[in-house]
Formats: C-alpha cells, sequence, structure tokens
C-alpha cells in the first residue's frame, strides 16, 4: 500500500513539473515567456559582417548579436538559454507570426508596412541605403548612374526596387537569396553594384578592400528594430527599456567600436527610442 501511495505521489510531481513546463505559452507577453520559460530563441542573419556573422567555429559574433544578448539579459535569460536561429530578409515576418522565434535581431527596418504584422521596439541604430561597388567602377556616383546596369539584392528585400522606382527605371534588377552571392557575382562582374543598408555593404567590402568599395552616397533612412509579436505592448517595453540601458552604460557604442569599427563606417548617434 505504501509502495503505491509513493508511487502516486511521485506521478503527481512528475505530471505538475509538466504542467509548469507547459504553461509558458507563445502568446504571453514576453517577458513572462523570458522568465518562466528561462529561454529566448532569436533570429539573426548569419552573413552580415561585423553586425551578425557565423565564424567558422561556429560562434555568431556582431553589433545585432550583442545588442540581441543584452536584451536577453535584461529579460532575465542568459547567453546559454538562447537559441539562435538563421533568418533571412524574406522569412522575418514570417518566423514571427509563425512563433519560431520570439525576437528578431537581424538588420531589421521599422516600416509602416512591416508594422501591420509584427511589431517594434527601438530604433537602435539608424543608417541609410548606399551602394557597393568595384574600385574599377569610378563612374557609378549613386543611384541615378545605374540605368542600364545590373543591380544585385536579396529576395524578399525592397531596397533594389526603390532605386528602380525613384532613381533609375532602366537598371536591371538582380536577386539572389543572401548578399555574399551578390558580393560573389559583384566580384565576377556578373552584375554591376549591389544595395543595401550602408552599414551591411561597409562590411562586405572591410572583406575585400582592394576589390571594393562603398559609394558613401545614401539615399534613405533606416532604422532598425527589434522584432516581436503584433500586439505585445509589454514586451516592447521591455526591450525598449533593455536598449536605452544598452546606451546609458556604454555597451552600445563599445559593441560598434568594437564590431564595426575596422570598416572605417562612420559611427552614428544612437537613434532616438520611440514607441512604435
Amino acid at each position: 500500500m505504501r509502495f503505491r501511495a509513493v508511487l502516486a505521489a511521485v506521478f503527481l510531481l512528475v505530471s505538475c513539473v509538466s504542467c509548469g513546463s507547459s504553461a509558458v505559452s507563445k502568446d504571453d507577453p514576453l517577458p513572462t515567456r523570458a522568465r518562466d520559460g528561462n529561454h529566448l530563441t532569436i533570429g539573426v542573419r548569419f552573413d552580415a559582417p561585423g553586425l551578425s556573422q557565423r565564424t567558422v567555429d561556429g560562434r555568431l559574433a556582431g553589433f545585432d548579436v550583442d545588442v540581441a544578448t543584452f536584451v536577453a539579459r535584461e529579460l532575465g535569460v542568459e547567453p546559454g538559454g538562447i537559441t539562435w536561429h538563421e533568418t533571412t530578409p524574406a522569412r522575418r515576418e514570417t518566423d514571427l507570426t509563425s512563433g519560431a522565434v520570439d525576437l528578431i535581431v537581424a538588420t531589421y527596418s521599422i516600416t509602416d508596412k512591416r508594422k501591420q504584422r509584427v511589431g517594434f521596439a527601438g530604433p537602435y541604430f539608424s543608417t541609410g541605403q548606399d551602394l557597393l561597388v568595384r574600385l574599377t567602377s569610378p563612374d557609378i556616383t549613386g543611384p541615378e548612374s545605374l540605368n542600364g546596369r545590373r543591380l544585385c539584392s536579396v529576395t524578399g528585400s525592397t531596397p533594389a526596387q526603390m532605386v528602380k522606382d525613384k532613381f533609375a527605371q532602366r537598371v536591371q534588377l538582380v536577386e539572389y537569396p543572401r548578399y555574399p552571392d551578390c558580393v560573389t557575382a559583384l566580384l565576377a562582374n556578373q552584375v554591376d553594384a549591389v544595395t543595401t543598408d550602408a552599414v551591411i555593404l561597409a562590411g562586405y567590402a572591410a572583406q575585400n578592400p582592394e576589390l571594393l568599395k562603398v559609394v558613401g552616397r545614401p539615399f534613405s533612412t533606416e532604422r532598425y528594430g527589434v522584432g516581436l509579436r503584433k500586439g505585445d505592448t509589454e514586451g516592447q517595453h521591455a526591450v525598449n527599456d533593455a536598449i536605452r540601458k544598452m546606451v546609458s552604460t556604454g555597451a552600445w557604442l563599445k559593441s560598434l567600436q568594437t564590431n564595426l569599427g575596422p570598416s572605417n563606417y562612420p559611427l552614428p548617434n544612437p537613434p532616438e527610442i520611440t514607441e512604435q
């Protein structure tokens, strides 16, 4: 009889533990999921030098990675409790809306169109769209120079179409899944320029300084935000507080200097955080 009682007690304990572990729902506010689950899945890019790149030994390094890690810590999740999920410009909204990730920190520009599907905290960084070209193309001095030329960007991103719509209607658009593919095509003379945010292009130029350069004439304003589930105002406030703390403690500037300083990219001032 006593054995049965002990067995029943053990079964009840296991059942309660199972109930507790399943109590965290993807519909809970972000701080609740972080606190009760002691874990976050964060979407980042694996292909943006200086911002978020997977190294040869499998680590992730860059400014976006540092921002994500700082935010997670402020929410109560240490680095060991983070699962890094590779995302791409084409998948960011889907990764959030499907619940595959809790956060996106992946050069994710805040736009009205995106805010129809997801929420944003921040911004935590500001940059502008620019062009990456070969050093042997001094005649490409801005987007107006691209009529009759081939311009590369990635699937699911909007910079190349913006160039065609506003600056060079006769430009030929070329799309690849990833920016490294565009850079390879540029080095192989298969395209004439690559366009995206200047800070992303600076990382690629720093890898090939004898062959490539950023034109240095930004023609848009891009404000990077932390993507989260739409309607999660508690999570938005918590992430905004974390970004403010990263700036005020000096960790924000230190990360920029470490990760982007070698590219000679002019570091901007911290952007003003606004409620999205």
